[in-house]
C-alpha cells in the first residue's frame, strides 16, 4: 500500500523536493503551503509524472487554529498520514530589538509552536497504529546561538531537542522521529530572510540533495541527519563545542553580517 507524507512548506525548496522524492519513491501526499497557484501547480505535475494521489491544503501556519484545520480536514476525508515531514517555517536577520517583534513572534508561531501542534496531533494516530515517520526539519543553527539572528537560531535549538527527546520517548514503538539540520540551501528561504547577504550564505547547499539526505535518513528512523555543509564548514561545525563561546559568539556575528 502507498504510503501518504504530509509536507509542510511544499510549494518550494526543500519542501518541493521533499514531495518530488517521495513520490518518486510510490508514494501519495498531502502539500501544505500558503500559496495555492504553487500548490495546484505542483499537485499536476506530480500526479501527471508519478501517478500518485496529491491532496491540497492552503494554510497559513502562522494562525492560532491552522494545524487542528488541517488535522481535521485530513481526518474528514479518511486520508491516513504516514510521514510527517515538517518543514514549514521562516528566518530572519537584524538586531533583535530593532527587529520587528511582530516578525519574530510569528516566526515563533511556525517554526515551534505550529511544528509542535501538528506533531501532537498525528502522533496519537501513529501511536494507535504503532506505525509512523516524523521528519522535522531544524538546522545547524540549532548547535550554536545566533547573534543577528537570535530568535532563529533559538527556534531551531528547540525543534533539535525536542525532536531528539520525543524520539527517545517512542524508541519501543515503530515510530520514528528524525531532525534533519542543513547548513545554508539554495532556496527561496535565504532571500526572503536576508540571509542570502551574509557570507554564510557564500556557498549553499542544494535544496534536492538536502531534502534527499533527510527523506531516506527518515526512512531508515535515524535521530540526527547534518546535510548540506562545505568542508570548511563540517571542520567548523566539529571544532566548535571545544572553543571559548565569546569567540564562537564573535565569530557567527561577524559571518551574519549583510553586505
Amino acid at each position: 500500500m502507498k504510503k501518504t507524507a504530509l509536507i509542510t512548506g511544499a510549494s518550494s525548496g526543500i519542501g518541493k523536493e521533499f514531495a518530488k522524492i517521495h513520490a518518486a519513491n510510490g508514494g501519495n501526499l498531502v502539500i501544505v503551503a500558503r500559496s495555492i497557484d504553487k500548490l495546484n501547480k505542483l499537485k499536476i505535475t506530480l500526479e501527471k509524472e508519478y501517478n500518485c494521489n496529491v491532496y491540497v491544503i492552503q494554510k497559513d501556519l502562522i494562525l492560532p487554529n491552522a494545524t487542528l484545520e488541517i488535522y481535521k480536514e485530513i481526518n474528514e476525508n479518511n486520508i491516513k498520514i504516514d510521514y510527517l515531514i515538517n518543514n514549514a517555517g521562516f528566518g530572519g536577520v537584524g538586531q533583535f530589538n530593532e527587529r520587528n517583534l511582530e516578525s519574530d513572534l510569528n516566526m515563533i508561531q511556525l517554526n515551534i509552536t505550529a511544528l509542535t501542534a501538528l506533531t501532537h496531533h498525528f502522533l496519537k494516530d501513529f501511536i494507535k497504529n504503532n506505525d509512523g515517520k516524523i521528519l522535522n526539519v531544524s538546522s545547524t543553527a540549532s548547535l550554536m546561538p545566533g547573534p543577528l539572528q537570535a530568535v532563529y537560531f533559538a527556534t531551531k535549538a528547540y525543534v533539535t531537542s525536542f525532536s531528539n527527546a520525543i524520539a527517545e520517548e517512542l524508541s519501543n514503538t515503530n515510530i520514528t522521529v528524525s531532525n534533519l539540520m542543513p547548513g545554508a540551501t539554495e532556496t527561496d528561504f535565504g532571500k526572503i530572510s536576508g540571509m542570502d547577504k551574509t557570507s554564510m550564505f557564500k556557498q549553499t547547499a542544494n535544496a534536492h540533495q538536502v531534502a534527499k539526505a533527510g527523506y531516506n535518513a527518515m526512512l531508515k528512523g535515524k535521530l540526527d541527519i547534518i546535510s548540506g555543509l562545505t568542508f570548511s564548514q563540517k571542520i567548523m561545525m566539529a571544532f566548535i563545542k571545544f572553543l571559548p563561546k565569546k569567540m564562537v559568539l564573535k565569530q557567527i556575528k561577524n559571518m551574519q553580517k549583510t553586505n
